[in-house]
């Protein structure tokens, strides 16, 4: 073996999952890698010996062969193996020997362990597939900040394109982010050299960035889901998506990056909704729904990562089909904006959800204009409804000409329920708090959410009604430590887990967002909202949290269960048909609901 070479840092500046350790780690690991050169044809370790560590390809090609003697795998630069027998009993399981002269790094075994047990990202990276005692995460379930490269290479938008074509070269990269001044201005890819410099004639030494970059791309931030990334790069056909925090750049996560793990089945069927050609191809991805469902549930996924990602489904086929519309329809004569309301629009959909919908539509509009978007309502709701989204029970649809306004009339809608709470008004004001963007212009949402929530906050009377209307939906508790059941019909016996399960827990979510303004709309987040704006207390918060996600983990499970027995699932749960361990958890979880509603009707406040 060699000595340490001071090029091991900048091959590995190009290696994952090295190139996403902090900077500090790197410097350390580099420093700790032992450089060997081997001739073609060398023996690099045989079964069963002892492993002095990882081993890392640099240069050259290593072949591995299992104890048969067959070729199971050939290595090329930035390939690892020996991490198997490191990961079992520090013996090598397979065979390996250079087919070419070749450069190895090695990383001492101690040095390998202490990385597994410190840093998430490399325990991720060399336990993915294996049966062993790491759990491999799931790509679409973990944040976006554990996927990104970092630190991002960035250039300036007065640089060369000749410079930023040198920088991707040297640092084997396929983009960079453009940074002036520190802050976040664009992004240039080797495609953008390729169509605007290259196929355009244009000279790369004269011709800055800021000439060809993509300008203000749309990015994630480090709290995102995995989800988001493919979502967004399926539906937008794009390989590169900047990491941002406010404005400036934090990381840059691109197709490479994906490709080192593996996305569950609702990423490959929003990448089909996306590119469906006709609602027949939408109704059959979204009768593949329910399966997601149980193998979500089945994978022990947090309910709120299952309702997200099938909450997703819902909005790419909902998309598609605004999509399919405009181009029967033509283009909208004025900027418009589809929202969701309801589950969907609180990220909350679970194995039966019906639709709740409206459209914004910019001041411009005339009523001679209307046809157009009754048709658009018409198609993107019926169709929604084949799709296994039925119809809304009370009609909260953007086929009612109600739900089909300019942002004016919105505006008046809000300031009505607001000045003149009477039940209508609370009961519509519940549902269109919880209104989200889905397609079209957004602009057009949120400086009307802005103003709605300080007018609202503000109107104490308001408020006092909101929380009156809260508490109309009760956990189904009675005495003696027993459950309040339906008392006849098919549902004899049951619970109804939504009405009286979640619902009551979203309503103080969204009684919460309003007395403290907040802007999220899926509840969970609108309970850590709350927690940190003091709207309610720590202790509060984290019961009510940990209630909620036993009742929420509870209906999804029951609904797993109707769907691998065959059956259509719904929000109806026997609280006898389980044992009394879980029952009586489950009673506790309905007793902290309880609490948090009395202390907000006594106080006319959340509880601190």
């Amino acid at each position: 073996m060699g000595s340490t070479s001071p090029n091991i840092a900048k091959f590995l500046e190009t290696v994952h999952p090295y190139d996403s350790l902090p900077r500090r780690e790197f410097d350390h690991v580099a420093q700790r890698f032992i450089r060997q050169s081997l001739s073609a044809g060398s023996e690099i370790y045989g079964r069963g010996d002892p492993l002095p560590g990882l081993y890392l390809v640099m240069e050259g090609s290593v072949e591995i062969r299992d104890s048969s003697g067959t070729v199971i795998s050939q290595l090329s630069p930035r390939n690892s193996f020996g991490e198997r027998g490191l990961m079992a009993d520090g013996r090598a399981v397979t065979n390996a020997r250079a087919l070419s002269d070749v450069v190895l790094l090695v990383l001492p075994t101690a040095e390998f362990k202490r990385l597994l047990a410190e840093h998430p990202v490399y325990t991720r990276f060399f336990s993915r597939g294996r049966g062993n005692d790491i759990r491999r995460a799931d790509m679409t379930l973990l944040k976006v900040g554990d996927l990104m490269s970092k630190p991002p290479l960035v250039c300036s938008s007065k640089d060369s394109v000749k410079h930023a074509a040198e920088l991707m070269r040297d640092r084997k990269v396929s983009s960079l982010g453009v940074v002036d001044n520190g802050i976040f201005v664009g992004i240039v890819t080797t495609r953008d050299l390729a169509a605007r410099v290259l196929a355009e004639g244009l000279d790369p030494v004269n011709t800055s960035v800021s000439t060809v970059m993509t300008r203000d791309p749309i990015g994630l931030t480090e709290q995102d889901l995995g989800s988001d990334v493919l979502n967004l790069m399926l539906e937008r056909g794009v390989g590169h998506l900047p990491v941002v925090e406010g404005d400036r750049l934090v990381g840059m996560i691109t197709q490479t990056d994906l490709t080192r793990f593996q996305a569950v089945s609702s990423a490959l069927l929003i990448h089909e909704a996306s590119t469906a050609e006709k609602v027949e191809d939408l109704r059959n991805i979204t009768a593949r729904i329910p399966q997601l469902l149980a193998q979500l549930v089945g994978g022990n996924n947090p309910h709120e990562v299952a309702t997200r990602l099938i909450t997703d489904i819902a909005d790419a086929v909902t998309r598609r089909l605004i999509v399919l519309a405009e181009r029967d329809l033509g283009p909208p004569p004025v900027p418009y904006l589809w929202l969701a309301c309801g589950s969907q629009g609180r990220q909350e959909q679970a194995g039966v959800s019906d639709q709740d919908n409206c459209i914004f539509i910019d001041d411009s509009f005339v009523e001679s204009q209307r046809p157009w978007f009754e048709k658009l309502a018409r198609f993107v709701s019926h169709n929604l409804d084949a799709c296994g989204y039925v119809f809304c029970p009370g009609d909260m649809m953007a086929t009612n000409p109600r739900w089909c306004q300019p942002v004016s009339v919105w505006r008046g809608y809000f300031h009505g329920w607001i000045t003149a709470p009477e039940p209508m008004a609370q009961m519509l004001a519940s549902v269109m708090f919880d209104l989200r963007p889905i397609a079209g212009t957004v602009s057009l949402f949120g400086s009307l959410q802005a103003q709605t929530l300080e007018q609202a906050s503000r109107n104490s009377i308001f408020v006092a009604h909101m929380i009156s209307n809260s508490l109309k939906h009760a956990p189904p508790l009675g005495l003696l430590r027993g459950f309040v059941t339906v008392r006849n019909g098919e549902h004899r016996n049951q619970i109804d887990m939504k009405h009286n399960g979640v619902v009551p827990v979203v309503d103080l979510g969204r009684v919460y967002a309003l007395m403290a303004r907040l802007t999220p709309v899926n509840t969970r987040a609108r309970l850590l909202a709350a927690e940190d704006a003091g709207v309610i207390s720590g202790a509060g918060a984290r019961d009510l949290i940990a209630a909620y996600d036993l009742i929420a983990e509870f209906r999804l499970r029951n609904q797993a269960t109707q769907v691998r027995a065959g059956l259509r699932p719904d929000n109806y749960l026997g609280p006898y048909e389980f044992g009394d361990f879980e029952r009586s958890h489950l009673r506790d979880a309905f007793v902290v609901v309880r609490t948090m509603q009395s202390a907000l009707a006594n106080s006319g406040r959340a509880p601190i």
